[in-house]
């Protein structure tokens, strides 16, 4: 049989194409396989390199071909879709795999260990019972609304419509029980997200990356214990931009000509780091235009020149530069003379 050099993985919840080639780039087989039958036919097979997209699952099934000798490429999606041929179905995606793996500028994500991705469940957790506060929050402020109890948004005035539900005569009683459902609904979110914050308030005290990102002004223990969750390998990234780029913090390019255009940033990798470091900024140009605490002379300038929204954004890439400067080299932040 011809050795095999590369194997295109498309994976799947139950059925799962491969697209092995040889080192010279001809196919050796393109086989469909069921999930039972995966592990014993790559076990069969000499250790080679397996490339899959980064996707759902592919970090446990990584480790898995890992502990059989195999070398596993895990291939960003956005990276594979322009190697795949005229029609999608499982079989061309396999080959489009193996296809972009064999690029020799093509970047590669390093496969987590099970402690890496539990250490992120609070964070995704978190964001969802958050969703759910808003949904809920939002509900009851509409019902409300329907019988002309018109409340601010936000969730300071929880209080207020509490209140309402809890003592005004003009609701009817049938809304009133429903109103109270969805209330009780609401408290066990709140209870809930108070544990998550203990728990992530816990890890930011018990980590010590945690505890110097906390030195950076705008990071505080959640963003913090999610940063030394949620990121790389810092010697994954060459500089602090290439780690602002992969939170989606730079600028999308439009250049042409030898004219440098830029537009708003990119919003690419990791979403929840990225609304952290743009919420922990703007408490932090919040605090500047107070006047409760003194600028540096860099965030005087940038809000003197440029709208507040722009500085936040521009604050919040410094401030994942910093981060990835202190996970990188040790140490902690040092305000500028």
């Amino acid at each position: 049989m011809t050795q095999i050099g590369l194997i295109g993985l498309d994976v799947a919840k139950h059925v799962f194409q491969l697209h092995a080639i040889a080192a010279d780039g001809r196919v050796v087989f393109r086989r469909q396989v069921r999930r039972a039958q995966l592990m014993k036919l790559l076990a069969s097979i000499p250790s080679c390199r397996v490339a899959m997209e980064a996707c759902g699952t592919a970090h446990y099934w990584g480790r898995q071909l890992e502990e059989l000798g195999h070398q596993v490429l895990l291939i960003p999606p956005d990276y594979v879709r322009p190697f795949v041929k005229r029609q999608k179905n499982d079989a061309a995606d396999a080959e489009a795999i193996a296809e972009a793996a064999q690029r020799p500028d093509m970047r590669f994500v390093r496969v987590k260990s099970e402690s890496s991705q539990a250490s992120s469940i609070v964070f995704r957790a978190r964001d969802l019972v958050v969703r759910q506060r808003t949904q809920l929050l939002n509900a009851i402020r509409s019902h409300l609304a329907e019988f002309g109890l018109i409340f601010p948004q936000g969730a300071a005035a929880a209080a207020q419509m509490q209140d309402a539900i809890d003592s005004h005569d003009d609701l009817p009683p049938a809304a009133r029980c429903i109103l109270m459902s969805l209330w009780q609904h609401l408290s066990s979110c709140e209870a809930q997200l108070a544990e998550f914050d203990k728990e992530i308030q816990k890890r930011s005290r018990e980590d010590l990356e945690a505890r110097r990102l906390t030195s950076v002004p705008g990071i505080g223990p959640v963003t913090a214990a999610a940063i030394a969750a949620l990121a790389p390998d810092p010697s994954t990234f060459r500089k602090g931009r290439d780690f602002a780029a992969w939170v989606g913090l730079t600028p999308l390019e439009r250049s042409t000509g030898g004219k440098q255009r830029f537009g708003r940033i990119s919003k690419m990798g990791e979403r929840t780091l990225r609304r952290l470091l743009i919420m922990g900024a703007s408490a932090v140009v919040s605090w500047v235009r107070r006047g409760k605490i003194k600028p540096s002379s860099w965030l005087a300038s940038i809000l003197h020149r440029k709208p507040p929204m722009l500085a936040i954004v521009a604050l919040a890439n410094k401030m994942a530069r910093v981060a990835w400067a202190i996970l990188k080299h040790g140490g902690s932040y040092m305000q500028p003379v």
